[in-house]
């Protein structure tokens, strides 16, 4: 069974009255504290939700060598117990615990790595004391993770991942109020059943939407239809609802997905040859993913390979590497006619994810089509 390193941020300052020394009475005293005046109910304190910070690595756990250092540092290290005792503010929000999951770069995550998070997930969402969770990733590779996340996770509590554009060690980082505003997030009753977030710069994003524009700005993350909304001074204000199929309307759970099938993106540009297709022929995988230019166009030249491969058994996604707008079935390629797939609004990388799930319970064409309408 894989361990967790666990860490509870505990508060240092809660003393109760009750348990301060009391001063002794005279009997004077004593007999004239008797009163008929009525006094006021106490009224119970509320409980503080509580909430799972799951550290995995990433820039918010990195550090560089001076202050100057904003892009240039290394990821991945700064450990989740040292992350949580730089935010005392958390102590005012929720009761926080902490567990290093991983402690890597985001561009390293693999398969093995989602499911052995989904699975973590999963069973700490299951736990009565458990209110919400919050994933602190690298930036890289965040959009995916969430996604994965969103189709698997069967239940209602927030999920939020939240990550940095500098390490902690920089003038100006950006890591801790993200941390904090995450933490928020995850600790409110507005944020349950709206799948999985990200919460970034003050806006809070469905996994599902969102990407990572811009690699050098604390703005590097949005969602081409918009953020859900914004958390400011710890308060919530949406503006919008996700309207795709997530978490508890999923068909897909990871309590039955163990390993993903491979599934790989072969991404087009100017004289592209069909290398790359063949080569993930070759190799076997179940799908390909064809990141076209732009409404998933596939050029003539890499038609017959498509075509080859599809009447092998391999499942042909067209997806397009433009950043926003969404593939038409039917244009620009006859897909009825060669039995292949589009990805609609979702990039090549989500796509590759959703096809790799979605392949865990059919290999159907007009069943993974549904599939990419819906989710």
């Amino acid at each position: 069974m894989k361990r967790f390193f666990k860490f509870t941020l505990l508060s240092a300052a809660f003393i109760s009255a009750a348990g301060c020394a009391q001063v002794p009475q005279t009997p004077s005293a004593a007999s004239s504290s008797v009163s008929t005046t009525a006094t006021a109910p106490i009224s119970p304190k509320v409980a503080q939700k509580h909430v799972v910070v799951l550290a995995t690595g990433g820039t918010i756990a990195g550090a560089g060598a001076s202050a100057l250092n904003s892009a240039s540092y290394t990821a991945a290290k700064v450990p989740v117990e040292q992350l949580l005792a730089g935010l005392p503010e958390v102590q005012g929000i929720a009761k926080v615990t902490g567990e290093q999951v991983f402690q890597i770069a985001s561009e390293s995550f693999t398969n093995d790595n989602l499911i052995t998070l989904g699975k973590h997930v999963n069973n700490l969402l299951k736990q009565g004391d458990v209110d919400g969770v919050v994933i602190t990733h690298g930036t890289d590779t965040m959009e995916e993770t969430g996604f994965f996340l969103n189709l698997v996770i069967p239940s209602d509590k927030p999920i939020v991942l939240v990550g940095s554009m500098r390490p902690g060690t920089a003038i100006s980082a950006d890591g801790a109020l993200n941390l904090l505003n995450a933490i928020s997030v995850a600790a409110s009753s507005d944020a349950k059943g709206k799948g999985v977030l990200i919460v970034m710069n003050d806006e809070i994003h469905t996994a599902r939407d969102v990407a990572k524009l811009t690699n050098i700005k604390t703005s590097a993350f949005s969602s081409q239809w918009g953020p859900l909304g914004m958390v400011v001074e710890g308060k919530n204000y949406w503006f919008r609802a996700p309207v795709k199929r997530h978490t508890t309307s999923s068909e897909f759970s990871i309590e039955s997905i163990h390993e993903l099938p491979p599934v790989e993106i072969a991404y087009s540009y100017g004289n592209v040859q069909p290398t790359a297709v063949k080569a993930f022929g070759a190799a076997g995988v179940k799908a390909i993913v064809h990141a076209g230019t732009g409404n998933g166009s596939v050029p003539n030249r890499i038609v017959p390979d498509l075509t080859a491969e599809r009447s092998k058994g391999t499942i042909i996604v067209r997806a397009s590497r433009v950043p926003a707008g969404f593939v038409l079935r039917n244009a620009e390629q006859p897909d009825d006619k060669y039995d292949w797939v589009v990805a609609h609004d979702l990039n090549p990388q989500k796509a590759r994810l959703l096809t790799a799930v979605a392949l865990t319970k059919t290999n159907n064409t007009k069943e993974l089509q549904r599939i990419f309408w819906e989710y």
